[in-house]
């Protein structure tokens, strides 16, 4: 019985394919005196340089948040009232407006922004200063464009009722 199972086990052996002997030579890392790995170092990543952008506003009743992307849309700062220390009514007001904005264009200057475009939504109290503040903070206007939704009457009225 012995014999039947190593006649099978040569049989098998001529039918599988013969393992490769050839070894691979092992690739060439970079090592420290100690014999450790050294990932290669990435170079810094390069800041991209943005001359033009959009200036997105929105002024509601209680916040004035402003978004500034590049031309295609992707944010590259952004600042609220509320995210610069404002609390309670007091998101609501001019100032706080004016010194989200002047916070959010300090932050894009990074990339070398110069021209917007400003897009205003909503009717808050920080529309106007909020705009003036990007003025202060060095950017030159463009454009200016208003968004706002505006009422147009609403939905149909509901049907009388017949008794």
């Amino acid at each position: 019985m012995a014999e039947e199972t190593t006649k099978k086990d040569a049989a098998s052996a001529e039918k599988a394919p013969a393992p490769k002997t050839e070894a691979k030579a092992p690739k060439a890392e970079k090592t420290e005196p100690a014999g450790k790995p050294v990932k290669a170092k990435k170079g810094k990543a390069k800041r991209r340089t943005v001359l033009e952008g959009k200036v997105y506003i929105q002024a509601t009743y209680n916040n004035t948040i402003v978004s500034i992307t590049d031309m295609n849309g992707e944010v590259l700062a952004w600042s609220s009232a509320g995210s610069n220390g404002f609390k309670g009514a007091k998101k609501a007001t001019p100032y706080a407006a004016q010194v989200s904005s002047e916070n959010a264009a300090n932050k894009a200057k990074v990339y070398g922004l110069e021209k917007v475009h400003v897009i205003v939504k909503g009717v808050g109290s920080g529309r106007e200063q909020s705009i003036r503040g990007l003025n202060i903070a060095g950017l030159n206007i463009e454009s200016l464009t208003d968004i706002t939704a505006i009422a147009h009457n609403g939905v149909r009225k509901r049907r009388t009722r017949r008794v």
